[in-house]
Parts: C-alpha cells; structure tokens; sequence
C-alpha cells in the first residue's frame, strides 16, 4: 500500500508497535526446553491483550499464530512441540492485522552459545539490511534493494536464499512489489514517498537453495546448513526510510 494520509500512517504505526511488543516477550522467552508452541502462545498473549489478529491465520489459514522456524528451517516453521535446544538458531516472524492494517517484522535470536559461524550468519542479515536502508528511498529502483543485500551476504561469504524476499504490504500480507534480496532485474519499479514495503534479508551458509517440508510449509535449506532472517516494515521517503516495526 501507499500512505495517502495521516490516518494510514497511524494505522501502520499502530500495527508495526504490536508486532514490536510481540516481538520483544517472544525474544525474552527463548530458552534451552521451551517449545516452539509455547513461544508462539507468549506472541499470541501479547496479540490478543492488544485487539489484533495473526495476519497469516487471517490470510493463508495458516496452523500457528506466528511463524517459528529452527537452524536450517528458513521461514514459515509451524509452532509445535518441538523444543528449542542451545545452539540453536530460533527465527521469530510475526505478522498482525489491527483495525485493517497489517506489518511484519522477523528476528533470528542466538539460543545460548552458538558457533561462530552462526553468529556472523545472524549478523550478516542484520548489517545486510541496515546497508539496505541507504537504497531504501524514493528515487531508488527496487531491485538496488536486493543488490546491496546480495552484496553484503557474499562479502561475509553466505548466500542469499533467492526464493524468499521482501514485499509490499499494508491491506494484506503480500502486495506488489516484490522485493527480492537479489538484482532482480524485473524488479524494477521505481520507489516512492508513501510506499509501504518489507526489507528482509533471509541468507543461508550453505548454498541458499531450498526445499518445502513435508507438512506443506516450512522451508529449509536443501543442505540444511543454518539460516538466518531480519525484516521490518517501512516506509519509503526521500530520506531514511520509516521502520514501522523498530523499537
């Protein structure tokens, strides 16, 4: 969507600070033994104490509140009794709709001591995306996006996941543009004040290609080498763009 107002604004702020709180208290109850059914019900508290809906439920039926994926798991993990162990990789990606709108943010969170290769991953993603930001503005094509990210993956010697990208989003989940993490040339629309996007670097330490799991929506890694996640939504101005889903 495109901002057209005052009251759009409003409505994304409200929307991307939920996603923020549910964010916070599901960061705060990763530990070694806790299942990914459990930390979905600690987002889903927090959703409901504050009137919003899971967007993804909402949208695509899908069988959890939020998506919780683990290690080599890349995106759309199904909250269920799995258990969080140390070492692990836990990539948090919560999506809500409130009152019409809807933002989407994702974080990978280190369970305890993890290897030094997973902890360049989560930071690759994260330094992908704020490099991201420089290109992230009215003027820009959207595909310099995904070159700036690609850039910054292979510089830190990882790959990009080339399946899964960024956004548009606002009224529903998925809306035009794409945003690809790569130099998509068909990605070309030009970038504009008001634009409502998500930015999400999801790189792999294997190869980046990808398979979807028996149970229809989890996808993970081919090589089920460790991946990792950063997204916010945004938006697009003439300057440092608008992190709706930030602290």
């Amino acid at each position: 969507m495109s901002i057209t107002g005052p009251d759009d604004l409003a409505g994304m702020r409200a929307a991307g600070a939920i996603v923020r709180r549910m964010l916070e208290a599901m960061k705060r109850a990763v530990r070694p033994g806790i299942s990914t059914a459990e930390l979905d019900a600690v987002g889903a508290a927090v959703m409901r104490e504050h009137g919003a809906q899971s967007a993804p439920q909402l949208v695509y039926k899908f069988p959890g509140v939020n998506c919780i994926s683990l290690n080599e798991e890349a995106v759309h993990g199904i909250p269920g009794v799995r258990a969080v162990e140390a070492g692990d990789l836990v990539k948090l990606d919560v999506t809500i709709e409130k009152d019409g709108f809807m933002a989407d943010a994702a974080e990978t969170v280190a369970v305890g001591e993890v290897s030094e290769e997973n902890r360049r991953l989560i930071a690759c993603a994260e330094r992908a995306f704020t490099k991201a930001m420089l290109v992230a503005r009215a003027g820009f094509r959207v595909f310099e996006i995904g070159r700036v990210v690609e850039r910054e993956v292979r510089r830190c010697g990882f790959s990009v996941i080339r399946d899964l990208g960024g956004h548009g989003i606002g009224r529903t989940i998925h809306e035009e543009p794409r945003v690809p993490n790569y130099a998509d040339p068909e990605a070309n629309q030009i970038l504009t004040e008001g634009l409502v996007i998500t930015v999400e670097p999801i790189i792999a330490a294997g190869s980046g290609r990808t398979v979807v799991a028996g149970d229809g929506w989890t996808v993970r890694t081919a090589d089920r080498r460790a991946s990792a996640h950063f997204e916010h939504t945004l938006v697009i101005t003439k300057g440092e763009p608008i992190l709706l889903t930030a602290s």
